[in-house]
């Protein structure tokens, strides 16, 4: 059986959307006042482009049968108002409907099989757009099965939020003098990539405590970062250190300014949060941006910075005379690696760690300023709720995260040596 529509049937195809659904007649009304409220389902021939009224986080699409239908998640939207009633093309009806606080859904009813092509959100996070190619039935169910087509925006856009909500600077002193580098570990080959792993906290700075059964973010962190390295150093693929390899005190700068001098290719803070809502459970993956994403990234950054003074005294040494480390043109390019790394980190370690739906979010986080250096904090899930708690502590736990770091990891050097050789060879 041949895949695909014949010339006339497209052409008879686009006739009829063009007659039934006009671009204008296709719209949602918005929720009055909402950000990133659903404002119009656009179709034009074999294009659908769905606007929003401000920017969204990101979205993802899969086909379910019986009856076919296309999903629509969309990460930092909230579902608009009115109908949508197309004639006889290929979309025969639009719902929407609010699957979570910050994520709507949107489904397309179809009346011949047909799955995406060409998916893209929008330079400013305002519209996401997709065509529609048609398949045989054959085609169709294969598809179903194969999961989630993401719609990632461009690299400069998940690095610089494009509103700015809740601004943040940090004062940046010089880098810290003489810190003991650590043993760098894995294969012997030192053209290989070198990872930097920092468990978070240490020392007399506990971090985030379980009111409930007394676990200590420090000792999860350093747990959850040996389990990582000793996976990666299994594969043989990259070289890796960690900051701290027992229960002592790094200062921030210390921590960013040993993947500094040992020239590491990428830096892994890893944390775990906390919160007064017991529920609120989950991982998270933070990058550097001036401008923080939400209230909730505004929230962290502001305790994670005041990790070098305890009580009421900097450890970090830092003189009053000190300036602020702007973001510019020398950070962008490790900015814009870090952001796809956090996306890539998301999609490798989700069959193994339970994320949060907008999983990626954006602050000044004094460990990430290394301006030479893509870095991420990834927050590993909430060590307040008792689910996560009891994950993050555990063999099994510690295991599935690094497992799930790792294939990101491996998956990231792999795409730059492959743009490295293809670079060479063209």
């Amino acid at each position: 059986m041949k895949f695909g529509w014949t010339a006339d049937r497209r052409a008879s195809h686009k006739r009829r959307m063009l007659q039934s659904i006009a671009l204008a007649g296709t719209i949602l009304m918005a929720v009055p006042g909402s950000a990133g409220g659903i404002s119009g389902v656009d179709v034009q021939d074999d294009i659908v482009v769905v606007r929003f009224d401000d920017r969204v986080d990101g979205a993802s699409a899969f086909l379910l049968d019986s009856p076919r239908r296309i999903a629509l998640d969309i990460n930092g939207a909230q579902m608009g108002r009115g109908r949508f009633t197309p004639g006889n093309g290929a979309i025969a009806a639009v719902r929407q409907g609010q699957l979570s606080g910050d994520t709507a859904r949107v489904v397309l009813d179809l009346s011949t099989p047909a799955t995406l092509g060409n998916a893209r959100l929008a330079q400013d996070g305002k519209s996401l757009s997709f065509s529609l190619q048609g398949v045989s039935d054959s085609r169709f169910r294969a598809e179903v099965g194969k999961g989630r087509t993401r719609f990632d925006g461009p690299a400069d856009m998940a690095a610089r939020p494009q509103k700015r909500i809740h601004s943040i600077t940090v004062p940046i002193p010089a880098a810290a003098r003489g810190v003991s580098l650590p043993q760098v570990e894995g294969a012997h080959d030192g053209a290989r990539p070198l990872v930097v792993i920092d468990a978070g906290h240490g020392g007399h700075d506990p971090g985030a405590i379980n009111k409930e059964n007394g676990k200590r973010e420090k000792d999860v962190t350093l747990a959850i970062a040996q389990a990582i390295r000793d996976q990666l150093v299994k594969s043989g693929r990259v070289r890796v250190a960690l900051t701290r390899d027992d229960d002592k005190f790094l200062v921030l700068q210390e921590r960013y300014g040993i993947a500094r001098k040992l020239g590491a290719d990428l830096f892994i803070s890893v944390h775990a949060d906390a919160a007064e809502n017991t529920e609120a459970h989950g991982a998270t993956v933070y990058t550097l941006s001036e401008t923080a994403s939400d209230r909730e990234a505004a929230r962290l950054a502001a305790r994670e910075n005041k990790a070098d003074i305890i009580n009421g005294v900097n450890l970090g040494g830092q003189s009053g005379d000190v300036s602020s480390i702007l973001i510019d043109l020398t950070q962008r390019e490790s900015m814009n690696i870090s952001a796809n790394f956090a996306r890539l980190l998301q999609r490798e370690a989700a069959p193994y760690v339970p994320f949060r739906s907008a999983y990626h979010r954006f602050a000044s986080l004094m460990v990430l300023k290394a301006p030479d250096t893509p870095s991420i904090l990834f927050e590993t899930g909430y060590i307040s709720n008792a689910d996560d708690s009891a994950f993050l502590s555990s063999r099994e736990g510690q295991g599935k995260i690094a497992r799930g770091v790792a294939r990101a990891i491996e998956v990231h050097f792999a795409r730059k040596l492959a743009m490295r050789d293809g670079a060479a060879g063209g």
